[in-house]
């Protein structure tokens, strides 16, 4: 009996300790990933700048081609908007909020299962022939402790889809 007392007591105390720990991690996360194509930025926007067109290069998209997306607001730029349905990606909505041409896309993003919401962007850096795109997304983790517990791994659970979604996008736009 002495045991399972002392075993209850040291599974409290980790519980405790990882709870208080929680509360002590960074409350927001930042991702960032770029890719250097060769092309203008003129070729780039488009493909960034229109919903439709995400589901060209998306990783999230090409993991689950049956995912259900319903666009709305204007067709590209500020407004543009589009939520999906998918048994693997979850259930979101992102519209882009800002727009610049040939410069700039910035959207809000949220997931309706566990209301995550973050904001980020894709950014083109031309330069001559050449275009960097940097896609950053960041987050408030809120006072949460299991949230930030969690945040601590958002870059290596993203950033892949975004280094499979950059390269996706490269391959569209250099080889088209």
């Amino acid at each position: 009996m002495g045991f399972i007392l002392r075993a209850i007591g040291a599974l409290v105390l980790v519980a405790l300790l990882l709870l208080g720990v929680g509360f002590l991690l960074p409350g927001s996360y930042r991702i960032e990933r770029s890719v250097e194509i060769t092309a203008p930025a003129t070729r780039v926007y488009p493909l960034i700048a229109d919903p439709r067109e995400w589901k060209r290069w998306s990783a999230w998209n090409r993991r689950d081609p049956a995912m259900l997306i319903d666009y709305s607001g204007p067709a590209s730029g500020a407004g543009a908007a589009w939520s999906w349905r998918s048994r693997s990606e979850g259930n979101g909505r992102m519209e882009f909020t800002e727009a610049v041409a040939d410069q700039r896309v910035a959207y809000a993003l949220s997931f309706a299962d566990d209301s995550m919401r973050s904001h980020g962007s894709l950014t083109l850096d031309a330069q001559g022939n050449r275009v960097r795109v940097a896609w950053t997304n960041e987050g408030d983790l809120g006072r949460n402790p299991a949230a930030r517990w969690f945040g601590l791994f958002m870059d290596r659970i993203v950033g892949p889809d975004f280094e499979a979604g950059l390269r996706n996008l490269k391959s569209i736009v250099e080889g088209g």
